[in-house]
């Protein structure tokens, strides 16, 4: 079962996976919380299995902002799922790569022994992010609230100002970067700045991605995609941000968002705001063998690498360097390749980054370019510009994904690889372990 070459004591198996639809934020709170979504997913996921949800062994959950209710969701998440109160649950936050750390995290506790069976993954209701209140409003609020008599009070009144109504959009503060002042949009700009990335080729990219998703959506590739069931009747079936009507055109249209006099990044080439959940079932071979389980692929390795915030989204460029310097591999060893599509202008830019010789000389220590990926082998199935781009369940989402790619292509390597807000990238190698 194992073709040798891992980073762990122990072998590690993705054994199977749910995700439900990605539904794009429409300027309102969507139907389902963060946890309802990865229920959604989970309920799914373990109804097929030859054991009961309470057999897992751990919960490990990515999630960036649950909501006040969700107070360490993976346990809200384990409990709701009918884990029962014995089987231990936590969350953990790598921002955009949340999703991939819960595996990460997972995959070291079944590598080091203490676990068999786990269930990882990520959740994000994007369109939940609530509206808070300005620093300014709180400390008047503590003001009026201490005084003890109703001259105090009154002086408190007196101090107030219409401005401090004024809320904080809470998603907006999280995709933004506090160290450098810049929002991840604005840190795209950077990379079409440095890489000398045209409108057109953004433009271009996002396009081709729609086209990959609704293909992909035609031929029935997005196995993984399980329906989501409200609880007020309402039912979705399928990602619902894809543009089948999107076109150069159409794209063209569409003004700089991020830097409104001179950029090139727009709401059409960028990822969008979305809700969703990406769960994945992590095996020992232990496990394997006595529930008699079906084997997805293997986890060969996971490397985590830092970059200057200002240009997170070239997080991949270092990680995957890392991996495949780990695994002593070339980029044209590797199958397939899923690159989360934070932004056309960051995939781009990390394409040309491993295809310069003056960038792999000076920025790791390479002699020449790393290298350069077929097209064709790059998110074959469209990405997170079609799809979308929930940062808590996105890292899992593109690793349940390659799976499938890498099945139905009777291919044996893929690297799934993200950037992250705040300067750092994430990459996880896994290979094809079924029959074919």
């Amino acid at each position: 079962m194992t073709g040798k070459t891992t980073s762990y004591l122990r072998d590690v198996y993705i054994v199977d996976g749910a995700r439900t639809p990605f539904l794009k934020a429409k300027g309102k709170p969507g139907p389902f919380s963060a946890s309802d979504l990865a229920v959604n997913a989970g309920k799914e996921l373990l109804k097929r299995q030859p054991f009961s949800a309470n057999e897992l062994n751990e919960v490990v959950i990515g999630c960036v902002m649950p909501s006040p209710d969700e107070a360490n969701i993976g346990r809200v998440i384990a409990i709701r799922l009918g884990c029962g109160k014995t089987v231990p649950a936590w969350t953990v936050q790598r921002n955009c790569a949340s999703g991939m750390q819960s595996l990460d995290s997972a995959a070291k506790d079944i590598a080091m022994g203490r676990h068999d069976l786990v269930l990882a993954g990520g959740t994000e209701a994007m369109s939940r992010a609530p509206l808070l209140f300005s620093e300014n409003y709180t400390s008047w609020i503590a003001g009026l609230t201490g005084a003890k008599d109703w001259k105090g009070k009154i002086q408190a009144w007196s101090r107030f100002r219409p401005a401090y109504l004024k809320p904080v959009i809470a998603l907006l503060r999280g995709l933004s970067d506090p160290l450098v002042n810049l929002s991840m949009g604005q840190t795209a700009e950077n990379l079409a700045y440095r890489f000398n990335i045209s409108r057109a080729e953004m433009d271009q990219f996002a396009l081709e991605s729609h086209q990959r998703t609704a293909a992909g959506q035609d031929n029935h590739y997005f196995g993984e995609v399980q329906p989501a069931f409200g609880s007020s009747g309402d039912f979705y079936l399928t990602d619902d941000g894809v543009r089948r009507d999107s076109s150069m055109e159409r794209l063209a249209t569409l003004k700089p968002f991020f830097d409104k006099k001179f950029g090139s990044v727009t709401a059409g080439n960028s990822s969008q705001i979305s809700d969703g959940a990406a769960l994945l079932l992590l095996a020992s071979k232990e496990a394997v063998d006595k529930y008699r389980l079906p084997v997805l692929a293997r986890i060969v390795d996971i490397q985590w690498a830092g970059v200057d915030p200002a240009e997170m989204g070239l997080g991949p460029v270092y990680a995957t360097h890392k991996l495949l310097q780990h695994q002593k591999l070339s980029m044209d060893e590797i199958d397939f390749w899923e690159i989360n599509e934070a932004f056309a202008a960051q995939v781009i830019g990390c394409l040309r980054a491993w295809e310069s010789d003056e960038y792999c000389q000076k920025n790791l220590g390479l002699k020449s370019a790393l290298g350069s990926i077929d097209k064709s082998r790059l998110n074959v199935d469209g990405g997170a510009i079609a799809i979308g781009h929930p940062v808590g369940a996105s890292g899992a989402r593109i690793v349940l994904h390659l799976i499938e790619v890498l099945r139905r292509n009777k291919a044996k390597k893929g690297i799934a690889t993200i950037c992250i807000g705040g300067g750092q990238g994430g990459a996880m190698l896994i290979e094809n372990v079924s029959e074919v």
